[in-house]
């Protein structure tokens, strides 16, 4: 189980010089090389399970979690959080190295998305009779039925407290939704996008991004998300609303094998 949370009071500034390569601060020039592990030192700070070396997210809201490297010490402060056979994701700047004791259970490449200069896409207009609307606690078993069905991203029942989600329902049924995940001083990551596999093909993820970016955006922030680099048409939609590509990064799904 993990040894405690830290509650602390949000900043909104990173604890060091984000030059330097430090275990106890950012570790990166820029933020949004190693975004979980900096939202979790600025913004979402007061959601941090933490030690020295490691910050994650409680479990009911999910299993990111950060390092400010790969290392041995690193890993070992990590499994610690992670729990007997707990499994946490990290977003890595190289390929995943984990040490024994871990299990790789998925990886793969992944495409970090910026918008800098939203486009201006063709209004979307519902015709079926759908509600369109912001989601709400009692939204949130449909929410993680329709995550488990289309699997945008790990979600759980208190991810809806990372930021605002929005959703689209038909004949009172949710086909869609997409929201907000880590938060950093300057940027608003983009998330949990999904569709119905009944609903798809009609605009709907683009009107969702849209709504949150307009919302990230009138709080002088910038969004940002993450996509398998090999999701094409996923990524054709993101370009499209306005989205370039910053870096790649590699996913690493890992299982605390102790």
């Amino acid at each position: 189980m993990p040894n405690q949370k830290t509650m602390e009071r949000p900043s909104s500034t990173l604890e060091i010089d984000p030059a330097e390569h430090n275990d106890r601060g950012a570790s990166v020039a820029h933020p949004l090389d190693n975004p979980i592990w900096n939202s979790l030192h600025t913004e979402h700070r007061s959601f941090a399970v933490s030690n020295a070396l490691a910050r994650r997210y409680p479990a009911a809201i999910g299993p990111l979690s950060g390092i400010a490297h790969q290392s041995a010490a690193n890993y070992e402060a990590l499994r610690e959080l992670a729990g007997s056979g707990g499994v946490v994701v990290l977003f890595c700047q190289e390929q995943p190295a984990p040490p024994p004791g871990w299990t790789l259970i998925r990886g793969g490449v992944l495409s970090q998305m910026i918008c800098s200069q939203p486009a201006d896409p063709a209004p979307i207009t519902l015709t079926r009779g759908e509600v369109f609307r912001p989601l709400a606690a009692a939204d949130v078993p449909a929410m993680v039925e329709l995550a488990e069905l289309t699997e945008p991203g790990p979600f759980r029942e208190r991810t809806i407290e990372l930021g605002p989600f929005f959703g689209i329902f038909q004949s009172g049924r949710l086909v869609a939704m997409a929201g907000q995940r880590t938060h950093l001083p300057q940027f608003v990551e983009v998330s949990a996008v999904c569709t119905h596999p009944d609903a798809r093909g009609r605009g709907y993820a683009r009107m969702l991004i849209a709504t949150v970016m307009d919302e990230i955006r009138q709080r002088g922030k910038t969004p940002f998300l993450h996509s398998f680099a090999d999701n094409y048409s996923a990524i054709r939609v993101y370009e499209s609303l306005g989205f370039t590509l910053r870096r790649n990064l590699e996913l690493a799904v890992l299982k605390n094998d102790g």
